[in-house]
Formats: C-alpha cells, structure tokens, sequence
C-alpha cells in the first residue's frame, strides 16, 4: 500500500493553502488530465510541487479569466492529478465510461476538507471530514457502515460517538482511513517534496493573446511563459496590460471600465460551491 493518503490531512501543495487530488482507477494519467480540460498533447516537462510557483497560477475567477493546472502520475492502481488553481470538482467527466473516482479537496481557508467517490458518470457518495453527518452523493449512506465502524458516527448516521473531541486531525485521519481502505488508495508522500511530474494546463490555455505577451517579455527582458502551456502566469499579464492602459483591477487608467485582468497569487479562490456537483457559484 504505501504511504496511503491520510498523510494529506492538513497537507499542502508549494500554494499554502490547499491539496487538491483527483484520483481515477481505469484510466492513465494522460488520459486523466484530458478529462480534466488539458489539450491532446499539451503535457510540459516533468516539474517539483516547489517549482509550480513559477507558473504564477491564477486563482481568482471573479477578478478576471482564471488558469489551472495539474501535475500528474500513477500509483498503486490509480492515476492521481494535483491541482493548481481555483477549486474544480471534475468527477463526473473524470469518472465516466466505468471509471471510478475520487476527490480530495483541502482548503484551509474554506473547510469542511471533503472527499467524494464517482463512478460511471456521477457522484456516487462522499462527505466532509469532521462534518461526516452531511452525506452526499446518489447513495450517500454507502460509506455508514465504514464510519460506524471507525467509531464516527453512530448507526442513526447523525450522532457523533465523541461529540467533544479535541483532535480533528486525528477523526480525519479516521475518516479519510475510510476512503484508502476501501477504494486501495494511497499517494507518495514524496509528490509533495522532490518527485518532478508532467504538468498540463487545463483552464487558461491556450491564451489567445500569448503571442502578444511573449514577445513583450523577451524584449523586455522578463521571464518568458511556457511555450508548451501556452499560459500566460497572472503577474505576467498584469504588468503587460499596465503598458497597454489597463490597471489590475481591469480598468482603463482613463477610468473607462474595460476587461478584468488575471491577477493575485497563487491560492484558491472563496468560490462558494457545493461539493457534489461540478459548478462553480
């Protein structure tokens, strides 16, 4: 088994702010980043978790167009992709044709941390840790017997066994326990700290205006955006569109109201959301 997953608790990627995992059993990593929004062919040289910070992801859909990426690999029967950007629940297009799945998503600004299992198509059950008595899902109680037995909740699937606990890391440990045991899921630790993977952009690219901005950056002496992504990284844009008129908030400096700019640094955005679906709010 590995390193299994509830290491993850409380874990986060070089952002600071949250780990966000889609696994998916019956398909390849490529294959899972495709159905996650990246282009045929749009996969990037293997890079760390520490290196991603050069991408300067957007993660602010109300402030402007927002990009994404993931870095992903395979383990122990599952592909997995980690995502960098704003909060995207892609299970349902994940997990179709027979494809099981499941989505780890941490935010430490915004919790419950909640994990959902797909398959075929739709979300299938899931719930957030710590609040394990909000189920979700088309058989939301599939996983009751497995969180009764962890000593979570009682049979009534209300009640917690210990109402008054002090550790939480520890009762989401025992809930994320439940995911790794039942589906065999585990993720290296090592992801996180030295392992290089692919990267492919899957919202934001390509930019229709790369061209542009390249080539501002090279004759002006600033770090060029990655051909392959074809992404142009939020500071990057912000500044080119000071030379063209445009301050970050997406206005002409003249005051007249233009389009909003990609701006503010890599973190998850306050989009509210519900966890079972794939929408944004």
């Amino acid at each position: 088994m590995g390193d299994g997953i509830q290491w993850m608790v409380g874990s986060t990627t070089s952002s600071g702010w949250m780990l966000d995992v889609h696994f998916a059993r019956g398909i390849d990593s490529a294959e899972l980043a495709l159905r996650m929004g990246a282009p045929l062919g749009s996969g990037t040289q293997p890079m760390t978790d520490a290196e991603m910070v050069s991408l300067d992801v957007d993660a602010y859909p109300d402030r402007g167009p927002s990009s994404a990426v993931v870095r992903a690999g395979e383990h122990s029967g599952w592909a997995f992709a980690i995502t960098y950007g704003p909060y995207l629940n892609r299970l349902d297009e994940v997990s179709r044709d027979g494809v099981e799945a499941v989505h780890y998503h941490y935010n430490s600004e915004h919790p419950p941390t909640t994990v959902l299992y797909a398959r075929d198509g739709r979300t299938v059950c899931g719930f957030g840790l710590s609040e394990e008595h909000h189920r979700y899902g088309h058989d939301p109680d599939l996983l009751l017997p497995d969180l009764v037995a962890a000593g979570i909740l009682r049979s009534d699937g209300k009640t917690y066994c210990d109402p008054d606990i002090d550790d939480y890391n520890d009762r989401d440990r025992r809930g994320l326990a439940i995911f790794e045991e039942r589906f065999g899921l585990s993720l290296p630790r090592t992801v996180l700290t030295e392992d290089p993977l692919p990267v492919y952009a899957i919202m934001g690219s390509p930019a229709p205006d790369f061209e542009a901005i390249y080539g501002w950056a090279a004759s002006n002496g600033r770090p060029l955006p990655n051909e392959r992504l074809r992404l142009i990284p939020a500071g990057l844009r912000n500044d080119y569109e000071r030379t063209r008129g445009w301050n970050p908030r997406g206005r002409l400096l003249t005051g007249d109201v233009g389009p909003g700019a990609a701006i503010g640094p890599f973190h998850t955005s306050g989009t509210l959301r519900d966890p079972a679906k794939n929408t944004e709010r």
